[in-house]
């Protein structure tokens, strides 16, 4: 598209929506992987193109295991969006993670069981490279974006994505924490890898709520304890995205455009039309 968006926010619990963005225009985006969350909001933020997706729709009326993830990337990508800002609450699995406080993840455990999780197959076959699946240069940004906004920042640290929609039992969660988790959340996977077969800069900002269940000395979570600290840090965010998008880089100098270049296996001979024509979008520039 013309006027293409510099970053997509995707809002996760209690982000639905981004004040301030001006002339905004929603896009209703039908894709070959059905619709999306809700529909995607283009405006004027810090005199940056910007766009905005409700992870969980309007009202937050769809369940993490019922997010339509491919949906939601393939729209951005439609969108010509190359940089997607993932905003999500998550627990501490850590001491030193703090509720109330960012932890900016570097690494990511999926645990969940029955999500699709890659755009491809029906004749196509692409191994993404995984190994580091948020961008380094882009959580930096985010980093230093929430820092001069005066929040307590972690940079680093494995997230772990589970099903839910329940919360953890505190065998899950002690579980966890052995297996050197840092926080946990219930949307993060198979976004970030989606968000990877598209060619996306992809990052985390996430807000600690609660201490999952492990945490004897505090109350287990529950949604109310969730909202509680997402209110308080809403401010907070909304500084941080404004800070984000007013000093992106104009240009891309990691390698997340070309993360598809040695990933696609198949011989193009044999990929049926159908398929090609439904990922045209993403593997074009190598077909």
């Amino acid at each position: 598209m013309n006027d293409a968006p510099s970053l997509a926010i995707l809002g996760g619990s209690g982000l639905y929506d981004i004040p301030g963005l001006e002339s905004p225009q929603e896009f209703e985006i039908e894709t070959p992987f059905g619709k999306t969350s809700a529909a995607i909001v283009v405006g004027t933020l810090e005199g940056q193109r910007v766009a905005f997706l409700a992870r969980h729709g309007a009202g937050h009326h769809i369940s993490p295991s019922e997010i339509n993830f491919r949906a939601n990337i393939y729209a951005l990508k439609s969108l010509c969006v190359e940089r997607v800002l993932s905003i999500s609450a998550c627990g501490s699995l850590r001491e030193d993670y703090i509720p109330g406080e960012i932890v900016i993840p570097d690494q990511l455990f999926d645990f969940t069981k029955g999500r699709a999780r890659t755009f491809f197959g029906e004749g196509m076959v692409a191994h993404i490279g995984v190994a580091e699946p948020f961008c380094a240069d882009l959580s930096q940004e985010v980093y230093e974006a929430v820092k001069a906004a005066g929040g307590t920042t972690h940079k680093g640290g494995a997230l772990i994505t589970i099903e839910g929609p329940r919360f953890s039992t505190r065998a899950e969660s002690n579980t966890y924490r052995s297996w050197g988790m840092s926080v946990i959340n219930m949307s993060t996977a198979p976004e970030a890898f989606l968000a990877k077969e598209a060619e996306m800069c992809y990052a985390v900002m996430n807000h600690v709520t609660d201490y999952d269940v492990w945490h004897v000395s505090e109350e287990p979570v529950t949604v109310e304890m969730v909202i509680e600290i997402l209110n308080r840090n809403t401010e907070l965010a909304q500084n941080a995205v404004r800070n984000l998008v007013r000093n992106l880089k104009s240009d891309r100098e990691c390698d997340c455009g070309d993360a598809l270049a040695s990933a696609l296996i198949t011989d193009p001979k044999v990929i049926p039309d159908k398929t090609k024509h439904k990922l045209n979008l993403l593997v074009n520039k190598y077909l």
